[in-house]
């Protein structure tokens, strides 16, 4: 998959009207990035979502980062996916993962239950030229491993460079590895691990993100009953100023990373990410903004 080195990855846009939606979206297109990553968390539904984004421009891939496989029967997201592969060639991909605890079930198995059910659908809908570019959420070696066997490749979030090396390890030379980090542009370190911390809390206290950090190297120290240690903060938000944050972003390239998909964290309530997005495209992207 040809996503660039550097993409765009937000949860921005779930707080945004359609009018916004479509403006910021066309506006980080004209910048030069190859691609935007959308989650879903708050009820804006992942495929429709996509095929918004898709539909409001010519050129930017738009990847669901992540598709939760529970919110949606596996016949119904193939079919979406058929669609937006049909009319945006090579433009969208679908991410799927498994979003979430749930009593009782168990993440690889349901992982593969889906494939399996998506890859046995028939249907009337015809084939695009273009297939389906299919990703899976992946952290641990078991489920790394489904992600190179039965997708293009896995999309990590909330990880260090040390574990883009060993997921390349995993995944070997062929499959794709997309890598989400956030960052924040504030020099002062009391300040940037306050607001760093906040950002992360909910991570910190969740079982299978705690279990993640704890396979990372991290000790129950470091998770510090949803604190976070400095240590732990500052592998997982780059923070300073604009030359610090993007020298680090290139150490997953360097760790094996196919693609970078960059959250910006710290803005306001109500405010717009889109003045870091500039100065990010000026930095990762001169090549495609002199274009």
């Amino acid at each position: 998959m040809e996503l660039g080195r550097f993409g765009v990855w937000t949860f921005d846009f779930e707080e945004q009207p359609a009018s916004l939606l479509r403006d910021s979206v066309q506006e980080l297109e004209e910048l030069g990035w190859p691609a935007i990553w959308i989650p879903e968390r708050d009820g804006r539904e992942a495929l429709t979502h996509a095929g918004f984004l898709l539909a409001s421009t010519e050129r930017i891939a738009v990847v669901n980062g992540i598709a939760r496989i529970e919110s949606r029967g596996a016949r119904w997201t193939r079919g979406a996916a058929l669609l937006l592969a049909d009319a945006y060639p090579d433009r969208h991909v679908l991410g799927l993962g498994f979003g979430g605890a749930r009593p009782g079930v168990k993440p690889l198995r349901a992982m593969s239950d889906y494939l399996d059910e998506f890859d046995a659908v028939t249907s009337a809908n015809p084939l695009p030229a273009a297939p389906i570019r299919r990703l899976l959420a992946a952290y641990g070696p078991k489920m790394l491993g489904l992600a190179r066997d039965r997708s293009e490749g896995a999309h990590t979030y909330h990880v260090t460079v040390e574990h883009t090396a060993k997921a390349r390890e995993v995944l070997g030379d062929k499959a794709f590895l997309g890598v989400e980090h956030a960052v924040l542009f504030e020099t002062d370190p009391a300040k940037a691990r306050e607001i760093a911390r906040e950002h992360l809390h909910v991570y910190l206290t969740s079982e299978y993100n705690v279990a993640k950090f704890l396979r990372l190297g991290y000790t129950e120290t470091d998770i510090d009953n949803g604190h976070g240690s400095d240590r732990l903060v500052d592998d997982l938000v780059f923070w300073g100023d604009l030359d610090t944050v993007t020298a680090k972003l290139r150490g997953h390239l360097d760790a094996g990373a196919d693609h970078v998909g960059v959250q910006v964290i710290g803005v306001a309530p109500g405010e717009s990410a889109m003045p870091h997005w500039r100065r990010l495209a000026e930095a990762l992207l001169p090549h495609r903004v002199a274009g």
